[in-house]
């Protein structure tokens, strides 16, 4: 007798044979995810660090194609002064008021205070204040806190409220309320709903009768033509998850919708760039500043890196505030840890980057704000060619339908390196292509 699969109210059983793969496949054919992923893992993850984070960490099943999902926005820490202001301010009572146009003036509300930075003949002021109205006209109403010293035209000293100039930073603080105050401004972050496709991977590997019973000199089987085909189809889902271009369109010939997966470099919120000519620690701890202040996330980040920014950043002399520990194992894939004051940065060569002509680039994300979404989970499935007269040969298509997502987008940044040093490998591609 074959075996048999029952379903009942208390689920499904195997009855009148053994317990199989297939048979589990058949009767549940999520069961057995978790232990496939194990195994995909474990094929060449240095070459797909997207794709193997993804698969080590738990994903969520979407229900078609389109993915929608919620982000949840962080509120702007700091706005820029668009207006000069000379310092001298209106009385009102006992205190002076300064109204200051920032380009950024619906961040800060009533009763907050701000800190102010701005540079006066060379040297660097900072006065707090107190945010007591908002003018129907723009800018905000600041009361200073405490007087400050600063330097006068004319070389003296002078103190009260710092002239500033366009360009000077404000930074929201908390807010300070009287003994009396009951209520404070609302604050609420909406989440806002984004979406994405989930992309239909596929490769098929074939073998023909003749093939696979022939003699060879080497012990090579169709379950190595199946890893060979995994390891390529990998390597495209990681140049998809990355650098994919999220849209749909009309198949001219089949008359069927194509859905392409928006990769994770369009999705980021921020840039940063780095002169890779004259890159020097400095550089690498102010992008240490950029991922790892204000927006927040986790205090380790991976850094994927293409090989003109990875050369660039191996040659640094870094020093104890910037410094490089020894390799650091973890998601199956082995990484250079770069620690600073504000983080560690997980650093990364990715051949993607190169592939895609992104070698001098980089790619910052925060491995607990990325989330893979599953439509159709990774899949082998046999094909019976022989039978349908096709041809005569054994046959396996491999299919995944899914996507990555990134949940707050703040804490991830694109990294552009610039100003080429001579002889890199970008610059002696356009050179050749010059001389031909």
């Amino acid at each position: 007798m074959s075996t048999e699969i029952i379903e009942s109210n208390h689920g499904k059983h195997v009855t009148n044979g053994p317990l199989t793969t297939e048979a589990v496949m058949e009767a549940e054919s999520n069961l057995l995810r978790n232990a496939l992923d194990e195994r995909l893992v474990k094929i060449r993850p240095q070459s797909t660090p997207i794709d193997q984070l993804s698969r080590m960490s738990p994903s969520r099943p979407s229900s078609g194609m389109v993915v929608e999902y919620y982000t949840v926005p962080t509120k702007a820490t700091e706005a820029t002064v668009t207006v000069d202001y000379n310092g001298k301010g209106t009385r009102k009572g006992s205190v002076k008021v300064h109204v200051i146009h920032t380009d950024r003036d619906e961040i800060f509300d009533v009763t907050e205070t701000v800190l102010i930075n701005t540079n006066i003949n060379g040297e660097a002021v900072s006065a707090m204040g107190y945010v007591a109205s908002k003018p129907q006209g723009g800018g905000i109403e600041v009361v200073q806190v405490k007087e400050v010293e600063y330097p006068g035209n004319d070389g003296s000293r002078e103190s009260g409220f710092p002239p500033l100039c366009e360009g000077s930073q404000v930074v929201r603080m908390g807010r300070a309320a009287t003994e009396l105050d009951v209520q404070t401004p609302q604050f609420a972050a909406l989440p806002a709903v984004d979406d994405n496709y989930c992309q239909i991977f596929k490769m098929q590997v074939e073998q023909s009768t003749l093939q696979s019973i022939a003699d060879k000199n080497v012990d090579w089987e169709f379950s190595d033509h199946e890893e060979a085909a995994i390891i390529d189809m990998r390597l495209g889902m990681e140049k998809n998850f990355i650098f994919g271009s999220k849209s749909k369109l009309m198949d001219p010939y089949k008359n069927e919708n194509v859905y392409f997966t928006g990769g994770i470099w369009e999705q980021a919120a921020n840039d940063f760039e780095i002169n890779l000519a004259k890159m020097e620690e400095s550089d690498l701890l102010s992008l240490c500043t950029k991922v790892f202040t204000n927006a927040a996330g986790s205090n380790r980040k991976i850094l994927l890196a293409g090989s003109g920014l990875m050369d660039a950043i191996s040659k640094l002399g870094l020093s104890k505030i910037v410094s490089a520990r020894d390799p650091y194992v973890k998601w199956g894939l082995e990484f250079q840890e770069i620690r600073s004051n504000f983080g560690s940065l997980y650093l990364f060569h990715s051949e993607v980057f190169d592939a895609c002509g992104h070698a001098n680039d980089g790619f910052v994300v925060d491995p607990n704000y990325i989330v893979k979404y599953v439509c159709q989970p990774f899949k082998t499935e046999k094909l019976d060619l022989r039978k349908s007269g096709v041809r005569n040969t054994d046959a396996v298509v491999i299919t995944e339908a899914s996507c990555l997502v990134l949940k707050y987008p703040e804490v991830h940044c694109r990294v552009r390196g610039t100003n080429l040093p001579s002889g890199s490998a970008t610059e002696n591609k356009a050179g050749d292509q010059e001389i031909e």
